[in-house]
């Protein structure tokens, strides 16, 4: 058995860790547990969550968004950031430690089933509307990006009635885990490293 605390950004990554990614890493003997921040991800406030934290797992992580994230460079990376808060935390923990950033945001997994985000949110039209916004990205969930105005949750709140807390979790539970980890190269990476924990 092999227990992970994962540090989210809120109360929407929270749920789904709790009502998807826990039950399908359980049947791995992977148990993991989400303490939300409550918002304003930025380093110093990770440095000191994951050092709150860390005694009470064997291995901690992150699920933060890569828009969420404060107080970036200009020229930050997904990568950068995760270094970053690699080089931040105490260095008891950095071996323990499997930073993660999804890029753009949260709702971008959500886009890896189309079909499962009509159905969910109930309403004509958003399979092809999902549909065509990843064929201007190449089909990939994750590279769902113009700006901040245009990222994947500012483009369902215009569109749908989708409610972040509600709708979010329901909607990666209805297209399931491997589903998500087909479309989403940078989520299913994640998770290849935190299955090698297993003992």
């Amino acid at each position: 058995m092999v227990r992970i605390g994962i540090s989210v950004e809120g109360p929407t990554e929270e749920r789904f860790v709790k009502q998807v990614l826990a039950p399908y890493l359980a049947n791995k003997n992977i148990f993991i547990t989400p303490i939300h921040m409550e918002g304003d991800v930025k380093l110093d406030k990770v440095k000191n969550e994951l050092k709150n934290i860390a005694n009470s797992f064997d291995y901690v992580t992150t699920l933060y968004d890569f828009y969420g994230f404060k107080k970036k460079t200009t020229d930050e990376t997904k990568e950068s950031l995760e270094e970053k808060i690699m080089q931040h935390v105490h260095p008891s923990i950095s071996p323990r430690l499997i930073p993660y950033i999804q890029m753009y945001e949260f709702e971008g997994l959500l886009f890896s089933d189309p079909d499962a985000m009509e159905s969910e949110l109930g309403e004509e039209g958003v399979k092809n509307w999902a549909e065509s916004i990843l064929n201007t990205f190449d089909n990939n969930p994750e590279a769902i990006n113009d700006s901040t105005e245009t990222a994947p949750s500012k483009r369902l709140v215009k569109k749908t009635s989708y409610r972040k807390t509600t709708h979010g979790p329901n909607i990666a539970e209805a297209i399931g885990i491997e589903k998500i980890r087909e479309k989403c190269p940078g989520f299913n990476a994640w998770l290849q490293r935190i299955e090698t924990l297993t003992p």
